[in-house]
């Protein structure tokens, strides 16, 4: 199990990210921080306690600090932990950093359900290729890192991702015929996307 740290001042924001994790396969809560100092004390508290967290998703805008600065203490104190930065900013300089600093993944709010099971499905996929190595060919390197990332696979419409597609094709590689509802509850997606798909 992934074991997500969800960095978010406003609760009911966080409430709904934890939901979100908790609904996401292969993934568990490991705990809600409100602010960039509870959220270095979470992790610290965690590494020292022999518990481990994962991954971070980190709003940038917190009441004590930015998220950036959260990535760059953590960095700083030998916190190996993935971050992917869940926030409303958008500016081009804030991005850039982001990369630089070391975050794998940039979701920006608003967003549903969908969108961020995507991501999740993602990252997962990451983590999948990284399992159990101890040196890396380029070739699983790059597999690696092009898990992280969306892209329309030639032939796709725009707006649907080769990832959410090979989902859909296992589900229905189990057997039997299945409703776009059907579809739609078993993977966390809309009806209308869940239904793009089997067109």
């Amino acid at each position: 199990m992934i074991r997500v740290l969800v960095v978010e001042d406003d609760h009911g924001t966080a409430d709904a990210h934890a939901a979100y994790v908790g609904r996401c396969e292969g993934f568990e809560l490991a705990g809600v921080a409100h602010s960039a100092t509870g959220a270095i004390r979470a992790l610290r508290d965690a590494q020292q306690g022999g518990d481990r967290i994962d991954l971070l998703l980190l709003d940038m805008n917190l009441p004590d600090g930015h998220g950036l600065q959260v990535c760059r203490e953590l960095r700083a104190a030998g916190l190996v932990v993935d971050v992917i930065a869940v926030t409303a900013v958008r500016e081009l300089d804030i991005v850039r950093e982001a990369v630089a600093v070391g975050v794998v993944q940039y979701l920006i709010k608003p967003f549903g359900f969908p969108v961020f099971a995507e991501r999740m499905r993602q990252y997962r996929a990451y983590r999948s290729e990284l399992e159990g190595a101890s040196s890396l060919t380029q070739q699983e390197v790059d597999r690696a890192i092009a898990a992280l990332r969306t892209t329309n696979a030639p032939g796709l419409a725009k707006g649907l991702s080769a990832e959410t597609l090979e989902s859909v094709s296992a589900l229905l590689g189990e057997g039997g015929a299945r409703s776009a509802t059907e579809v739609a509850g078993a993977l966390g997606l809309s009806r209308v996307t869940a239904r793009r798909y089997l067109e």
